[in-house]
């Protein structure tokens, strides 16, 4: 599976920031053309201090949340982590890990934001226009905005708005428990990303792609000796 966009990595803050304002306007918010078959959720595991990051991709059934494929791949991150550029951090690992990929998804969930971001492109965003995939965003904090309300029953949401535009929601999957933020990343309206992310949500805060890509690219940094 190869982006359809390509750009440099090796760049500097501002010439990283100039490329999420050009691509922003690549996102597109609008419904789905098909009920997904396929979901991928992908994640970024590493040690605290080290450059080395560990990507994976995992391929879901949608029908059943059964493994279809995962894939994780180590590599040197030549991108500090800088606030709000996260993606120019992560984003390359996860490219070599979709090289990989054998079963193409047709929505992708990435632990990180979509348009809930300061220049409205997080990292769900970015790796939705490189593959023209729709996608959606599933952070565990705010990045940017301010929401109407605190949802605390399962399926409750509160809109997140950020510079006089709606860019999220919080969106309560367990009662009780801390929401999220879902976002748009590309591709697909709020409430499709809503409801998308609660139906893949299987008994956990966290919907199963993304709970299950973080689960298997923490097993290969704890395993492996690439430090």
């Amino acid at each position: 599976m190869l982006p359809k966009i390509n750009h440099s990595w090796s760049i500097s803050e501002e010439e990283a920031k100039r490329i999420q304002y050009e691509l922003s306007g690549y996102v597109r918010e609008e419904s789905l053309i098909s009920k997904p078959k396929l979901v991928a959720g992908v994640d970024i595991s590493y040690n605290i201090g080290s450059d080395i990051l560990f990507g994976g991709v995992v391929i879901l059934s949608a029908s059943d949340l059964s493994i279809v494929e995962k894939v994780v791949v180590s590599d040197v991150s030549k991108f500090p982590y800088i606030p709000g550029l996260l993606s120019f951090r992560e984003t390359p690992i996860l490219i070599q890990a979709f090289m990989e990929v054998k079963n193409e998804p047709d929505v992708i969930f990435v632990d990180g934001q979509g348009i809930a971001h300061p220049r409205f492109f997080g990292i769900a965003s970015h790796i939705g226009v490189l593959y023209d995939k729709p996608s959606i965003g599933v952070a565990k904090s705010i990045l940017v905005g301010k929401p109407d309300s605190i949802p605390q029953k399962r399926g409750e949401f509160s809109y997140l708005r950020y510079k006089g535009r709606i860019v999220g929601a919080l969106l309560c999957t367990q009662d009780g428990k801390e929401p999220i933020v879902v976002s748009v990343g590309h591709k697909m309206t709020l409430m499709e990303a809503i409801s998308l992310t609660m139906s893949f949500c299987a008994g956990f805060r966290i919907p199963e792609p993304t709970r299950l890509a973080h689960i298997i690219v923490n097993e290969e940094r704890r395993k492996s000796k690439r430090f």
